[in-house]
């Protein structure tokens, strides 16, 4: 009391003053709120106009609502509304809606939505044949406007984004009333429904249940949202165990289901007009996941936890470096960058630091490389990633893989134990995904052969044309990681591996067929362990590759191959030979399509025999070697029981007609000449060309 008392009371003049500026404030606001009242409804009518004009002229949709009409100062209620694509089913049935604006925001000219009612609202997606009632949603903008946003982006991207990230959550109401929504799809093969019976958001607060169909599944949704502050938080857990979300197994054979996912999207920072951060984090629990380019089985990460901030700049986005993702007691932090404009440039960096080895493979869910199931190791490591691509400039791409392993120890290995390649052990030999036969790969079989029994050149042309850096590398050739990347950018296809031999081995021994992303991880996992370990020799390794490898159908390792095309052992090839058997190794199916019926080479196979002969010439490797005219291309001869038969009516004996098949055959060796000679470059510094 004594602090209003030390205020000075009002002079009668003063006191006149105050109440002559609040009337007169009082009769102002009246007056505009009678204006106000008085054409909002020729108002709502002209929105309601154009809105129906907008949605017919420029998407073709039928906009149909029977009556409509203020039921407050700030609410509009609609009745019975119709969306309707033009010769097409109908998209969206809404028996009642009311929603009002907030009326301080829109004295600045923001439209925020303060509450929403929605009563039986039923939005049907249909397709049949190639046609749906929701195919407006996919069509291109028009021209000017396509124009306007791709202007937008060059100028700004962070303004962009802000402008999208503020009308959506504009649009998001404070207080809600949802009340029997449906969305179902339903097209030639399928007819799924998701329910919400009832939802109720209070201030920000929400929670309800999903189901599916009538009730085949559920899912419980919780979470805040704080639209004035850009701060929306979701939960999503399933009641049931074993439950699919729906749609994605039939549209695109993609199984996906969880116990709990959670986002949470903390902050919107608005840093300057050019930069943008958003902040938040998202976890899981028990998330399966199956395709099949994925992995033959289910993909099950029991947990996994990453928090960060996305940074938008004007023409940038990136992952800050601080972000991280943890899975169980691993932890590592990923760093992304893409620059869209002028040209698309796509950065990836990790550097772990050093870590327990044992955290990494704990985190490996159970069953997911089975190879790794039960593996134990010590030490610790550290992994150094940096990546850079300009996809309109693949051969430039920047790309630096390091690891600090030198303290890892195997303590035991998995089901995969690696020591028995030192030892003889039962090859299954596969041809795709069938299993052939066994193979003694040892002293037992009378058909397996020790290295120092392979004749030399076989030895020299097969190290050249499948892997030049064996003995250099620990199972990886970063140039030709390299290579293969570019070259799959540029053709926009998987058309280029980078596979080396150790690769090669382990594929055949430890693995099964199946060309799905997790077992090309769970290969290089393995080759890498394997050669970190150092408990199989580089020879043993070559040992084991030539004697597993196949060379024809049904035609396994090197004392078959050289029998089966030359009546030969291994140890009486000749350069010729060796070139030809060497070149048939990523195809060995296609062996016999390079003879004609003399058991001579067909032309279009010498170019290999050129470029691989020049190359070992060049290298000092022909030096104790008897080196005939064309690198003993004209030495080769077929078996005469594998020959085909003579075409009827020849005359020419050269036979130099190449078929489709054949001429595929001499481009793809073509390709694998060009990488080759790319690797022996970066390893001579000099270029190396073959002879034609």
């Amino acid at each position: 009391m004594r602090i209003f008392e030390k205020l000075p009371s009002l002079t009668l003049k003063q006191k006149r003053i105050a109440l002559i500026t609040g009337g007169t404030f009082l009769l102002l606001l009246i007056i505009g709120l009678v204006v106000a009242l008085s054409v909002r409804t020729r108002m709502l009518d002209e929105a309601m106009v154009k809105v129906e004009n907008t949605l017919r002229e420029r998407y073709h949709i039928d906009f149909n609502v029977q009556a409509y009409s203020f039921t407050g100062l700030a609410t509009v209620t609609f009745q019975d509304i119709e969306v309707i694509p033009q010769q097409r089913d109908t998209l969206a049935k809404i028996e009642r809606m009311a929603v009002s604006v907030r009326l301080f925001p829109l004295l600045f000219g923001d439209v925020k939505i303060g509450n929403l009612i929605l009563q039986k609202a039923d939005v049907t997606l249909l397709k049949r044949d190639s046609t749906s009632n929701y195919d407006f949603l996919f069509k291109r903008q028009t021209k000017d406007t396509t124009a306007q946003v791709e202007e937008d982006i060059e100028s700004n991207y962070a303004s962009l984004i802000d402008g999208v990230v503020k009308q959506v959550f504009f649009k998001i109401p404070r207080n809600m009333e949802l009340e029997n929504f449906q969305l179902s799809y339903q097209d030639d093969s399928v007819h799924q429904r998701i329910r919400l019976p009832k939802a109720v958001m209070d201030g920000g607060d929400f929670e309800t249940s999903l189901f599916l169909n009538d009730h085949d599944a559920q899912w419980n949704v919780s979470g805040r949202v704080n639209p004035g502050r850009q701060q929306l938080k979701i939960e999503v857990s399933s009641e049931e165990k074993n439950v699919e979300l729906p749609f994605l197994r039939r549209k695109f054979g993609l199984g996906v289901r969880f116990d709990k996912i959670m986002f949470d999207l903390a902050q919107v920072k608005r840093v300057t007009k050019d930069s943008l951060t958003l902040a938040g984090k998202w976890s899981f629990d028990n998330l399966h996941v199956q395709h099949p380019r994925l992995s033959e089985d289910e993909v099950v990460l029991p947990e996994a936890t990453g928090e960060g901030q996305l940074n938008i700049g004007k023409a940038a986005i990136e992952i800050d470096p601080a972000s991280k993702i943890r899975v169980k007691e691993f932890e590592f932090h990923p760093y992304i960058k893409f620059i869209p404009k002028p040209d698309k440039v796509v950065s990836l960096s990790i550097h772990t630091g050093k870590f327990e080895a044992k955290k990494l493979f704990d985190a490996i869910p159970q069953g997911l490389f089975e190879t790794l199931d039960g593996i134990q190791v010590e030490g610790k490591i550290a992994y150094d990633l940096d990546f850079s691509i300009n996809l309109a400039e693949p051969d430039s791409l920047l790309f630096n893989s390091k690891i600090d392993d030198k303290e890892l120890k195997i303590v035991k290995w998995g089901k995969a134990d690696i020591g028995q390649l030192n030892t003889a052990f039962t090859y299954n030999a596969y041809e795709d995904t069938i299993r052939m036969r066994e193979i003694v790969v040892g002293p037992q079989n009378p058909k397996f052969t020790p290295l120092n029994q392979v004749a030399s050149i076989l030895k020299k042309t097969v190290l050249n044309t499948e892997d030049p850096y064996f003995y250099q590398h620990k199972g990886f050739e970063e140039e030709a990681f390299k290579l293969s990347i570019a070259t799959n950018v540029k053709e926009r296809a998987f058309k280029r591996g980078a596979s080396t031999i150790t690769m090669q081995l382990v594929k055949n021994v430890f693995l099964n067929r199946n060309k799905t992303m997790m077992r090309k991880f769970e290969e290089i996992l393995l080759v890498w362990l394997m050669e970190s370990s150092g408990q199989v020799s580089k020879d043993r390794m070559f040992e084991v590759y030539l004697n597993v490898i196949e060379w024809g159908k049904n035609v396994y390792g090197i004392h078959e191959a050289s029998a089966y095309y030359f009546g030969k052992t291994p140890a009486q090839l000749n350069i010729g030979e060796s070139l030809f058997l060497s070149s048939i190794i990523p195809r060995p199916k296609t062996g016999l399509s390079s003879f004609d019926y003399t058991g001579s080479l067909k032309p279009w196979v010498q170019r290999h025999f050129n470029t691989y002969g020049y190359i070992m010439n060049k290298l000092g490797q022909l030096q104790d070697e008897q080196v005939p005219e064309a690198y003993g291309f004209y030495g080769v001869v077929l078996e005469p029981g594998l020959r085909p038969p003579r075409p009827k009516g020849l005359i020419d004996t050269t036979f130099n007609e190449i078929d489709p098949e054949q001429e595929a055959i001499m481009r793809e060796m073509e390709r694998d000449e060009a990488r080759r000679r790319s690797l022996l470059e970066k390893l001579f510094g000099k270029e190396v060309e073959g002879e034609e």
